[in-house]
């Protein structure tokens, strides 16, 4: 990815028209016969996105829902291939943050994702808990962001 696309990088709610880039970026929405690109769909309808946009196009989205236990929750967190290690992730996550609208804002991964780990150390979110069982041999390690400010709660 260019120096410049990521200087001019911004963040921006979703809209239903990014559905298509979003699935051309994600490349579990590229290969697993619609499921993601169903989820991706609805999220955009729903007003659930972030969306990392650059004068190259949308390189990044992250997708924070209210179903757990009624606290923020980033349910997904993806980057294009091509602009990992840019910056972006950081981008969303400390997007999400700002615009959280409970006091809490969680998130999870599997044990195995290392990079997803070190970002989510990188920005400040602690462990908090560890869930087996959602996925043979790979636990869910559970992260809440500390950075998150009262100021957001309901």
């Amino acid at each position: 990815m260019k120096t410049d696309n990521i200087r001019a990088l911004s963040v921006r709610a979703g809209r239903a028209g990014d559905a298509e880039a979003l699935v051309i970026l994600d490349s579990v929405a590229r290969s697993d016969g619609g499921g993601r690109r169903g989820s991706i769909e609805r999220w955009c309808r729903d007003g659930s996105v972030l969306v990392a946009d650059t004068p190259a196009g949308l390189v990044g989205y992250c997708v924070v829902e209210y179903t757990f236990f009624e606290q923020g929750f980033v349910t997904m967190l993806m980057v294009a291939e091509s602009a990992r290690g840019h910056g972006v992730g950081e981008r969303l996550l400390r997007a999400a943050a700002a615009s959280c609208r409970t006091a809490k804002l969680f998130t999870s991964t599997n044990l195995s994702n290392h990079p997803m780990q070190r970002l989510l150390q990188r920005v400040g979110w602690p462990p908090v808990g560890m869930v087996h069982g959602l996925d043979d041999s790979d636990p869910e390690v559970f992260y809440l962001c500390s950075c998150q400010s009262t100021e957001n709660a309901e």
